[in-house]
């Protein structure tokens, strides 16, 4: 199966096509700027230097958050595109489990951090259970001193928030903490497809009209509401 995957989640902007177990293209744009600038081009190029075009593709996978509201709005919003008028199927997966996929398989525990803004963190932690990546706590959003309070053992951190807060990590749990390596703070388009292929082979993807992001946290115009 030829799958076109996106992540927009952060910063970064990465888009890859994958066919089966084979990585064909990836491209990947750390730049601060909107995704909105480069994203459909990026598509394009990929396509292009793949030899191929929307009609040879399977299907879509995409990060759906937690992360940016604008980047996760963006990207989203271009794979539901692509995939309506192509009729081809969409698959979305957690951004934290993108990035915890990210590292080699590790007996330690896996602590995604995604940078939230505000002095907070997007984590949730992750193990490899019989060689299978396994979620082991929900998402959430806080502090970074909060998401680390109930750590007693060994930690491999992964993600923009562990390295922006790598010191209060460090300080806090001390040689229990370890970090993966720099390449793999960034989430790769090629993961997101590799991690989304199952549900397409076994025909559970996502109906394209209720697909939407997953924030988490509510926004700014939320809670401006909200509060007058």
């Amino acid at each position: 199966m030829r799958i076109l995957a996106v992540d927009t989640a952060t910063i970064s902007c990465s888009v890859a096509i994958v066919d089966g177990a084979s990585l064909t293209a990836e491209f990947t744009l750390n730049r601060k700027e909107t995704h909105s600038r480069h994203l459909m081009e990026m598509i394009d190029t990929i396509l292009k230097i793949s030899g191929s075009d929307l009609s040879g593709v399977d299907g879509f996978a995409v990060t759906k958050g937690p992360g940016s509201f604008t980047g996760l709005r963006i990207g989203i919003s271009t794979i539901k595109g692509l995939a309506a008028a192509s009729g081809k199927p969409i698959v979305g997966v957690s951004s934290l489990k993108a990035l915890a996929a990210q590292v080699p398989y590790s007996p330690n525990l896996i602590c995604p951090l995604m940078d939230a803004r505000k002095g907070e963190v997007y984590f949730s932690r992750y193990r490899f259970i019989n060689g299978r990546l396994k979620r082991q706590t929900e998402e959430q959003v806080t502090g970074p001193e909060n998401a680390l309070d109930d750590l007693k053992e060994s930690c491999l951190f992964v993600g923009d928030g562990a390295l922006i807060y790598k010191d209060i990590i460090l300080e806090k749990l001390g040689a229990l903490a370890s970090f993966a390596p720099m390449p793999h703070h960034t989430i790769r388009a090629s993961v997101v497809a590799h991690l989304c292929m199952a549900k397409f082979n076994n025909k559970k993807t996502d109906k394209i009209e209720n697909f939407s992001p997953r924030y988490i946290r509510r926004s700014d115009a939320e809670l401006k509401i909200e509060n007058t």
